[in-house]
């Protein structure tokens, strides 16, 4: 009789769903961190938390002060923009490489996802998917999809930079940017495509800029202060 397969262990599970939680906002910016918390509502031990935070600190997604606690990390503009960077200059290049005649497959995968993303019921988080999946989709068109795990690793500050920003931007506009690269694609234009896709991708500077004229808060000073230790913690 087969071994039956190992699970995931609780690491694993409860570094994934701590990571959704910062990267989706609903742990925002600076908000202090409880093991203890964060254990009970995950119904684990402290154990697999204290050791999520590990991974998520040097994921630069968590900063840890001795005496003082745990905190999700302020979104670095300077992690953003080298994510930016890095995300560009793998998505043009796969735009290159994408064959005169691209997968039929995943052409109407990306046509579905278009259609869907015009549906006037979707939410942020709902968007944020399809707009993953696209760009997944379009490295998928390069054979490049396997890159894309190497992308998506690389940007936690830039993914949260990008879902501030849709606070100041109609997703309708990216959405558009989007049907402009695949009808770009699809007719065979890479340079049409080459420079929506680069606007599209640095849209995310001008959109943060304004959320930090408004809340500069959610954003690293770069002083290197730590939180202070009251009645509460707060972050200064």
């Amino acid at each position: 009789m087969a071994a039956p397969r190992p699970q995931r262990t609780n690491r694993r599970t409860v570094y994934e769903a701590l990571r959704r939680k910062v990267l989706t906002l609903e742990l925002p910016p600076g908000t202090a961190l409880s093991e203890n918390e964060l254990a009970a509502s995950l119904g684990v031990s402290r154990t697999p938390v204290r050791e999520s935070l590990i991974l998520l600190a040097q994921e630069g997604l968590v900063q840890v002060f001795p005496q003082v606690g745990s905190f999700v990390s302020r979104v670095d503009p300077q992690r953003v923009a080298d994510a930016q960077f890095l995300r560009e200059a793998v998505e043009l290049a796969a735009l290159d490489d994408i064959p005169a005649e691209p997968d039929p497959d995943v052409v109407g995968r990306l046509r579905a996802n278009l259609d869907r993303q015009l549906s006037p019921d979707i939410d942020v988080e709902e968007f944020f998917a399809l707009d993953e999946a696209f760009h997944h989709g379009l490295l998928e068109l390069s054979g490049h999809a396997s890159a894309w795990p190497t992308v998506v690793s690389a940007k936690g500050h830039l993914d949260r930079a990008r879902r501030l920003g849709l606070s100041e931007t109609d997703p309708d506009v990216f959405v558009h940017q989007h049907v402009e690269i695949f009808e770009a694609v699809v007719g065979g234009d890479t340079a049409l495509a080459r420079g929506i896709m680069r606007k599209h991708l640095r849209a995310v500077f001008e959109d943060i800029e304004q959320v930090r004229l408004r809340s500069p808060e959610l954003f690293a000073a770069n002083t290197g202060a730590a939180p202070v230790r009251r009645n509460v913690v707060v972050w200064e």
